[in-house]
């Protein structure tokens, strides 16, 4: 998430509303910009926690120190922070996975050294294992979101303020149709995220207890609310399933130039384009209710990835980008995986990601459901033999090939092995003999 500062929608009568036609049409045109794959990037959150403390809350104002310091680093990417202060970096695109690859392992080696000095440390884990949600960031924004998602439950709090993930950005695809056409990849997106929800599930524990669940990130982002975390339903073409889910959602708030944000019950945008009421959108709030939905695969012109738990480990990171990647844009290695993944959708069924079946039972059990094994058993033997093609060194090949005989192979996944690695921690709980040194 980034920041957002009140005013851009402008005073009533500086811009012109937005008609619901128009706002059709900006939809299905700035949704799927299509034209062969080539650009990739990657969106990094990482929890920060004291070093040698990591149990013990980081105190808001060494927080802040160490954002100061981060702020003033040269690096390629976007530096940015989550309402809990969880640090976000999100890359440029970039031409190749490798040129992703180093400028973010760059950028990274850069932030891990700044934190070190000041004793803090960048943690890869999809759920704070400890610490309660606490929000550090008073934006009009969060104000907003917080008062929303208070009305469905907890789980919005947690998400703002506890979570972290892997975010991997690619382009739309080829208006035509075939491996790498638009259609196909937005299907992908539904079945394929599935496996990577279940291969890269890490985040088993919250509030210091174990949930039932393997990626505890991803139940919390699909019990935010009613409507807001939900993928379109399959039924339609893409950019007429995007268009009609995006007008038929409520707005999280109404912005304004002075006080809290309204934050109005019910009123989806279309119906807000309709009535004009309390003030007619523009075309400004049309781009800012999009950045509110969080549905696991997220159409920007290109399309965000978001289901992927933040990973431990130095380059844990990079091995769902290369995975994720290589499955996408090597036409021969989406063509296979489409072939695997295609028979998930009768375990989905009808109800829309992540709250059917396929996606429940891949935060759930990871890869223990055997489906989903056999599944990312294939997905990532096809990526392996796709990443020499795509030019990936032999470093990010020795890494994934690390992870499918660790986890994959063994029918597990990350969150199988965390909770006996926060355990080795001695009581102290110093960072340097865990994720504090290694994520």
């Amino acid at each position: 998430m980034s920041y957002d500062t009140p005013g851009d929608h402008g005073p009533p009568g500086q811009f012109p509303p937005l008609g619901e036609g128009e706002a059709e049409d900006l939809l299905r045109c700035i949704c799927f910009k299509t034209g062969p794959p080539h650009k990739v990037g990657v969106e990094l959150e990482w929890l920060i926690h004291d070093r040698e403390h990591p149990r013990v809350p980081v105190p808001h104002h060494r927080l802040e120190a160490a954002a100061d310091i981060l702020r003033a680093l040269p690096l390629n990417a976007a530096l940015t922070f989550e309402p809990g202060g969880q640090l976000e970096l999100s890359s440029r695109p970039a031409d190749s996975l490798m040129a992703c690859v180093d400028a973010t392992a760059a950028d990274l080696t850069a932030v891990r050294d700044a934190l070190d000095r000041v004793e803090l440390a960048p943690v890869g884990i999809g759920v704070d294992p400890w610490h309660a949600p606490r929000r550090l960031l008073r934006e009009p924004r969060y104000d907003a979101m917080e008062v929303l998602f208070d009305r469905s439950g907890p789980a919005g709090r947690a998400m703002m303020c506890t979570t972290a993930s892997v975010q991997v950005c690619l382009d739309a695809g080829e208006e035509e149709p075939g491996p790498l056409g638009y259609g196909r990849r937005w299907q992908l997106c539904h079945l394929l995220g599935a496996v990577l929800v279940a291969a890269f599930a890490n985040s088993p524990l919250r509030l210091g207890r174990p949930t039932p669940w393997r990626s505890t990130r991803q139940s919390l982002w699909a019990d935010l609310d009613p409507w807001r975390p939900l993928a379109p339903p399959g039924s339609l073409p893409p950019r007429d399933a995007w268009t009609a889910h995006v007008l038929d959602t409520p707005v999280m708030c109404v912005r304004g130039d002075t006080g809290p944000w309204a934050v109005p019950e019910g009123l989806t945008f279309r119906d807000w384009i309709r009535t004009g009421a309390p003030r007619p959108p523009v075309r400004a709030d049309l781009d800012f209710h999009i950045s509110t939905l969080f549905p696991p695969a997220r159409p920007r012109g290109h399309l965000e990835l978001r289901m992927i738990d933040a990973q431990h480990g130095a380059d844990g990171w990079l091995v769902p980008l290369a995975v994720t990647t290589a499955l996408f844009d090597d036409p021969e290695a989406a063509e296979t995986v489409y072939r695997t993944v295609k028979p998930l959708a009768e375990t989905a069924g009808a109800a829309p990601a992540p709250r059917n079946p396929l996606w429940v039972g891949a935060a759930r059990d990871g890869l223990t459901d055997p489906e989903l094994r056999a599944a990312a058993a294939t997905c990532f033997e096809v990526a392996l033999e796709a990443l020499p093609r795509m030019g990936a060194s032999k470093a990010v090949q020795d890494a994934v090939a690390g992870f499918s005989d660790r986890f994959v192979a063994r029918g597990r996944c990350p969150a199988d092995d965390l909770p006996e690695l926060l355990a080795s921690l001695p009581p102290g709980g110093s960072g340097r003999h865990s994720e504090g040194s290694r994520s």
